[in-house]
């Protein structure tokens, strides 16, 4: 006799093992080791592609049959970089399964060689003195709001990512002593990160502040004070100063600055690395902690103002 509370838990059991209810135990574990972009990604991702799909089945359901047939349908919409991501999200998942008792088996593994091959797509990116000096000149009277225009000039100079530029706090910056100090929070590798500030930098800052700097945000949006800028803000103004999509990029900055700190300025590539926020090793295969090259980096963030002055 199958007893009624027995029944229940079956009942129960079977609801906390399909896969929308193991991707949200997963995600909800990882959310705190995540940036908030990353985490909302994920989220995304998977909701959009992947639970309409196979959210309802049980993970012991899961097949490499049915994961091909989800990124198939991906790969229809001309979006096999999403595919691509979606698979290793599911794979992921199913390892969570796997260690938490509800399944045995991740089928991702056998979906080698058979997705599509995505073609690398780097950001569009100025990578020679004279089309920059063209830009920077532009970007000097751009004209629309000088917080835009604030922002294009110090995503050149600053070269991080744009949302860590437009998510800015005024706490976090130190003009006395030239640094503005991100946390690891807002960090794509969820590592603290120091970026020095050059003269130039400083007076932009200095500019903005009667503007905003009674707020939290340094570039607040220009609908709510409450929210930091629109990530398109800068998008549609480099549009409209006549660069597409495929030529410049607010993220391609960040390999304008790499490629011209070496090729121009003949800076160390490990110092410029180290500045991007990336990780760089020893020739022992150690991870230089944080705060190495911290003079280098100084000079460096100065040498490269005084260059984008004597050429834009």
């Amino acid at each position: 006799m199958f007893y009624p509370t027995a029944q229940k838990k079956a009942t129960e059991n079977a609801v906390q093992d399909t896969f929308e209810a193991v991707f949200n135990e997963w995600w909800l574990n990882r959310v705190d080791s995540l940036s908030e972009n990353t985490a909302t990604n994920i989220k995304k991702r998977i909701t959009t592609n992947a639970l309409p799909y196979i959210g309802a089945l049980p993970v012991t359901q899961i097949n490499s049959k049915l994961v091909l047939e989800v990124t198939r349908r991906i790969e229809g919409r001309g979006l096999g970089e999403t595919a691509r991501r979606v698979v290793q999200i599911i794979g992921q998942v199913m390892r969570y399964a796997i260690a938490t008792g509800r399944c045995e088996n991740d089928p991702t593994p056998a979906l080698r060689g058979a997705l599509k091959p995505v073609v690398v797509k780097h950001h569009s990116a100025i990578l020679d003195k004279t089309p920059l000096g063209e830009f920077l000149s532009l970007a000097r009277v751009y004209p629309s709001s000088p917080l835009v225009r604030a922002a294009l000039l110090l995503q050149v100079m600053l070269f991080v990512r744009p949302g860590e530029l437009r998510q800015a706090e005024w706490t976090e910056i130190d003009c006395k002593s030239k640094v503005w100090k991100i946390p690891a929070e807002k960090m794509k590798m969820r590592v603290a990160h120091t970026v020095q500030l050059a003269a130039q930098a400083i007076g932009i800052l200095e500019d903005l502040r009667p503007l905003t700097g009674h707020g939290k945000w340094v570039f607040p949006s220009h609908r709510s004070t409450e929210r930091p800028m629109s990530e398109n803000a800068v998008t549609v103004a480099l549009r409209s100063m006549g660069y597409d999509g495929e030529t410049v990029t607010g993220h391609g900055f960040r390999a304008t600055a790499r490629t011209l700190l070496v090729e121009e300025l003949r800076f160390s590539p490990d110092v410029v690395e180290m500045q991007l926020a990336h990780a760089v090793r020893d020739p022992l295969g150690r991870a230089y902690n944080r705060t190495t090259f911290i003079g280098d980096r100084t000079k460096m963030m100065q040498a490269w103002a005084d260059w984008l002055d004597s050429i834009g």
